[in-house]
């Protein structure tokens, strides 16, 4: 069995006064895709930002490489080598595709090292870089949003459903650029389409009210039509 990149166990998150995960377990193995499954509102994105440092967890345990990641500043936890891809895009609008790759780069020369293999996965945003964000598409965004996580060199990638709002083509353009980079970075998913999920991952967490219900291999969870309408209301 490979070995563990991430493991959180048994978190509690908060928003305020309301107590959003109840009881969340995630490993993660080196290399490969591990998605987490769920209806909306579920804990799926919560749970992404309580590993980044970004919500307030309360009790249980982050360790990302062995290390314990609960309670560090978001920038401490991203200089470690975890990038992320967080839902709506969240480009700079105002800015170029080239100036929005170059803000991203954790220490000077980032950009230089990983542009060819940023432009192998998204060629449109070479030919693309003098343009605004605002100036691009849906679909186009949504590749620079990737792109930017991948000027650092990253051992983990949280993506935060990369294929919401796109048209099916280019959703299959998304699906084959995570296949690709999940090669050289292992990668932790949230994805609400699960023809997509289920051809991406190796591995599903379910989460259900802000806890952790079923985990194991996507194989056997495909296969499983009670399973997959009981926690996700799609066969």
């Amino acid at each position: 069995m490979s070995e563990l990149i991430l493991e959180v166990n048994d978190i509690h998150t908060f928003i305020g006064q309301f107590h959003i995960l109840e009881g969340v377990s995630v490993t993660v193995q080196q290399g490969g895709i591990t998605v987490l499954l769920g209806r909306n509102g579920a804990g799926k994105t919560t749970t992404l930002r309580s590993i980044l440092g970004l919500a307030n967890v309360r009790s249980g345990h982050v360790q990302f490489q062995g290390r314990e990641i609960r309670g560090m500043r978001p920038y401490k936890v991203a200089q470690l080598g975890i990038g992320y891809v967080p839902e709506h895009r969240a480009i700079f609008r105002d800015l170029t595709v080239e100036e929005n790759l170059r803000i991203a780069e954790r220490k000077p020369g980032d950009l230089a090292k990983r542009r060819e293999f940023i432009y192998s996965l998204f060629p449109d945003l070479e030919r693309l870089g003098h343009l605004g964000g605002n100036q691009l598409s849906g679909g186009q965004q949504q590749m620079l949003s990737v792109a930017r996580a991948l000027v650092p060199e990253n051992q983990l990638l949280l993506i935060d459903e990369p294929s919401e709002g796109l048209a099916p083509v280019i959703i299959e353009q998304m699906m084959e650029a995570i296949r690709q980079l999940s090669v050289h970075t292992t990668v932790l998913l949230v994805e609400q389409n699960f023809r997509m999920a289920s051809q991406l991952a190796d591995q599903f967490v379910i989460i259900e009210e802000g806890k952790s219900v079923l985990a194991g291999r996507m194989s056997e969870l495909v296969g499983n039509t009670e399973l997959i309408n009981r926690y996700l209301g799609a066969a």
